[in-house]
């Protein structure tokens, strides 16, 4: 039986999002007997690269940037030539419309993952006019999975899912908020309009605004780089909010996730949302968007809260709520973890993987 040499092709190498699952992913694929690189199209800031280092996953990064499809192309045509891929793999929009485009013509079959709730315009058009290409779409949630089924029309036999998350039973728990203590709330993500960090400012200035008076002090910390750092910041001061603070990227999010007491999740949109289900992986209880797959994982009074997107009064309302009554979040993190180790666990995502990778021997034998 030939040895599948699998092309995993990733627009970049920047630390989050979907590049950090990227190790775990292709450990199930070299665990199945699959020979495994990646191709990254750009590398953006690389703070994803040492794990796939680390992994041994050899990684080959295009030195350029994110608007030169046509040269991005060629690159990546010599590349597979010259190592020989069986299979392209493909993850986010670039890179899947690229695998779409080569695959083809290079008599290579095309497996594309599905990660974002939100696609552009030109994006959503050209995917879904390339959707025929690929043998194989495969969403990392439920509802990517079910977005693709209807705005790709990809049929039922040409579809799968496969949860991009695998909880960790050694995460590293949170400690249970102590009397006297700050309560110390967080949340991972980009400072980008869809993470939702305005709504969360506003409804901070909301609560003030109300005469709403903490019976804790209570600090929030948001870890992660953006463009909108500065107004989110300018946004903060005049409202007069000071317990906020924008910490920068953290290069180790479980720690800090270990740190918390309560995870907030206030994005516009979403997919699967890892830092979210690592959160409750550490114990967390999650205030959150109901957007993607979050109100499918989160149990609002068992494992927190799920509010309206781009509702900054919902939001003030359902952090008052665990404001009240801090001695509930211990348990409802407890909960939380309790649920993503049963439905996440590490033996379910190889599973599914392995399945899949049987479905594509079996049709491309």
């Amino acid at each position: 039986m030939t040895q599948m040499r699998i092309a995993y092709v990733i627009n970049s190498v920047e630390g989050g999002g979907a590049a950090q699952p990227v190790p775990a992913i292709t450990q199930v694929m070299r665990d199945y007997g699959a020979e495994v690189r990646v191709f990254a199209l750009t590398p953006q800031d690389r703070r994803g690269l040492p794990a796939m280092v680390e992994a041994g996953l050899n990684p080959l990064v295009r030195e350029s940037g994110k608007g030169d499809h046509f040269a991005a192309s060629r690159w990546l045509r010599h590349q597979l030539t010259e190592w020989g891929a069986t299979h392209i793999w493909t993850s986010l929009s670039r890179a899947t419309i690229l695998g779409l485009l080569l695959g083809p013509k290079l008599g290579l079959p095309v497996i594309s993952w599905q990660h974002a709730a939100f696609l552009k315009p030109w994006n959503r058009r050209l995917l879904r006019l390339l959707s025929s290409r690929a043998l194989l779409w495969v969403g990392d949630s439920y509802s990517v999975t079910q977005l693709t089924k209807e705005r790709l029309k990809v049929s039922d036999d040409r579809l799968t899912c496969w949860p991009i998350f695998a909880a960790d039973p050694d995460m590293p728990q949170a400690s249970s908020w102590r009397e006297g203590e700050v309560l110390r709330i967080g949340s991972l993500g980009r400072l980008h309009p869809v993470k939702g960090y305005d709504v969360l400012i506003e409804a901070l200035a909301l609560m003030k605004a109300s005469g709403f008076a903490s019976p804790i002090p209570f600090e929030i910390s948001i870890a992660g780089d953006g463009a909108e750092r500065a107004a989110l910041q300018a946004q903060a001061e005049q409202a007069g909010i000071t317990n906020i603070h924008f910490i920068g990227y953290v290069d180790q999010p479980r720690a800090f996730l270990a740190s918390l007491h309560l995870y907030l999740q206030p994005s516009r949109s979403e997919g699967f949302c890892i830092g979210a289900h690592e959160a409750m992986a550490a114990g967390l209880p999650v205030i959150a968007s109901s957007v993607g797959e979050l109100p499918w994982s989160i149990d609002t009074g068992r494992t927190g809260a799920l509010v309206p997107p781009n509702d900054a009064q919902q939001l003030a309302s359902a952090l008052q709520d665990m404001l009240r009554d801090p001695n509930q979040l211990a348990a409802m993190g407890q909960t939380a973890r309790n649920v993503m180790l049963k439905r996440y666990s590490q033996e379910k995502f190889a599973a599914t993987g392995t399945a899949i990778l049987d479905h594509i021997r079996r049709e491309t034998a």
